[in-house]
């Protein structure tokens, strides 16, 4: 099956927020080499203006992820997750995220393109606090590669 080129310019719904907790943050922040005090303890946090400890840039992707699963279990979208390879990802911050946020996603499917065998799905993430403001948006490019003949 090759990627539904018409699902370039879809957007799906919000996804159920995602509540950031202070375990996820310092996990991921141990697993990246993250060791700023502030991704680890809530004083240090504190002491420099943050309501609690705040995640390392690349957390956005826990978030983002999420939404993308959208795209990927949509049988119609014809990606085949075991022909994928990540080519970029690019972030966006408004503020950081910390413990204690609630973000809500909406993933939209910004492009895709075939070239040479290859699908290029873009998409962008926008995640936003349950308030409604900005957080973070994350760009991530996806190479699907096509059926072998």
């Amino acid at each position: 099956m090759r990627v539904n080129a018409e699902y370039a310019g879809r957007e799906y719904p919000p996804n159920a927020a995602y509540e950031v907790g202070r375990e996820k943050i310092r996990e991921f922040a141990q697993a990246v080499g993250a060791t700023h005090p502030a991704h680890l303890d809530p004083d240090a946090a504190r002491a420099l203006g943050y309501p609690d400890v705040i995640a390392p840039p690349t957390f956005a992707v826990v978030v983002a992820q999420r939404a993308e699963a959208q795209l990927l279990e949509d049988p119609d979208a014809g990606i085949d997750f075991s022909r994928v390879v990540h080519a970029d990802e690019r972030f966006t911050h408004h503020r950081p995220i910390h413990a204690g946020d609630r973000l809500v996603t909406v993933l939209h499917v910004d492009s895709i393109t075939e070239r040479a065998g290859l699908a290029m799905v873009t998409t962008r993430a926008e995640i936003v606090a349950d308030d409604g403001a900005p957080v973070a948006t994350v760009v991530s490019t996806l190479a699907v590669r096509g059926d072998v003949a």
